[in-house]
């Protein structure tokens, strides 16, 4: 079956999405029998663009990639996302436009809008998970649709999928990890003797952190992971700024060397843990041990280990990759993998 898709938001990850798509093309057809076409664009600097025919991928890349716009290849003249997901024809949705922290906007009116008009709403988007992720899981239900984020979490490592799929039914009690990508390889780097300043400039010269880290440094990105896994995992909504948190600035080589001594390090750790009716959830920089599994956790390495009622500790790691894990293909994966069990029978 060929499937039209709605691409909001086009940066690395879209980008990264598209080339996936394409490069696995055969195996979808042959082991899902999907076929598909992108029929709409919306992106913040290249502009919008819709044609029910299907875009050629590979001009479309061209002439972003070149800093162009893409509105000379639109049938209609559409001028904002909200029209590329009406005039698109599209069955899924991608969102990927940047994070609000504190609304969610405009990514939940994007996700609305698209299961309203019968697509699946398929997001990296953290802000539409933690405010608004019953509102739209009953829409998507009410619509026949699915609403699905694993990439929210961990990139494209399967979190949430798990817990839906493999562990029917079990109470998640807590969780502790380390989520954020960025200020896990500013400490490692900080282990081997650069600066504070010269770690993040490092991450932005490798993409990975923007031009103000603040989201990251600050812990912030952390909060709303966390708060993300609280929301589905515990079932309980929970948003960054009920999350204790703390971020690395004050992190000094002096602190770093002492630790090496003492044969420790420092960690952003994300926990949570559930006390009867009550969730408490922290983000703040940890001195672990050897013996600690968050310890061996180097540069872009990120992982979660869970407590269930049913079963020990059960651990998600991400290793690093040269050129993957701090880049956008496990998040584009995810998106992928989600685009899948999605539309699969």
């Amino acid at each position: 079956m060929n499937y039209n898709l709605a691409f909001i938001g086009f940066g690395n990850v879209g980008q990264a999405l598209a080339r996936l798509l394409v490069r696995k093309q055969s195996i979808l057809e042959k082991d899902y029998g999907i076929t598909f076409s992108i029929t709409g664009i919306a992106t913040g600097r290249h502009g919008f663009a819709v044609n029910p025919n299907g875009f050629d991928i590979a001009k479309v890349l061209e002439i972003v990639e070149g800093g162009k716009f893409i509105f000379p290849l639109s049938s209609f003249n559409v001028q904002d996302s909200l029209a590329v997901i009406q005039h698109s024809q599209a069955d899924v949705m991608f969102e990927n436009s940047p994070v609000n922290h504190s609304t969610g906007q405009p990514a939940i009116d994007h996700c609305k809008a698209a299961l309203n008009l019968g697509m699946h709403a398929i997001t990296a988007n953290k802000g539409t998970v933690v405010h608004a992720y019953r509102e739209l899981t009953a829409l998507a239900k009410s619509k026949n649709r699915k609403f699905y984020f694993e990439s929210t979490v961990l990139g494209g490592s399967p979190v949430f999928s798990v817990f839906r799929e493999a562990m029917p039914a079990a109470e998640l009690l807590s969780f502790r990890g380390v989520l954020n990508s960025t200020t896990n390889i500013i400490l490692s780097r900080m282990e081997n003797g650069e600066t504070f300043d010269q770690a993040v400039k490092y991450c932005q010269s490798i993409g990975v952190a923007e031009t103000d880290p603040s989201n990251d440094v600050d812990g912030w990105d952390a909060a709303i992971k966390a708060a993300a896994l609280v929301t589905v995992l515990m079932d309980t909504p929970f948003t960054p700024r009920q999350v204790e948190r703390k971020g690395i600035r004050e992190i000094t080589p002096g602190m770093i060397a002492q630790a090496k001594v003492e044969k420790k390090r420092y960690k952003l750790v994300c926990s949570a843990e559930r006390n009867g009716n009550q969730i408490k959830a922290r983000v703040a920089p940890e001195l672990v041990a050897v013996s600690d599994p968050l310890y061996g956790m180097e540069n872009s390495t990120t992982g979660v280990a869970f407590r269930t009622d049913v079963l020990g500790d059960y651990s998600i790691i991400e290793s690093e990759r040269e050129g993957m894990v701090a880049g956008p293909i496990p998040t584009a994966y995810g998106l992928f993998a989600d685009f899948i069990n999605a539309v699969k029978k």
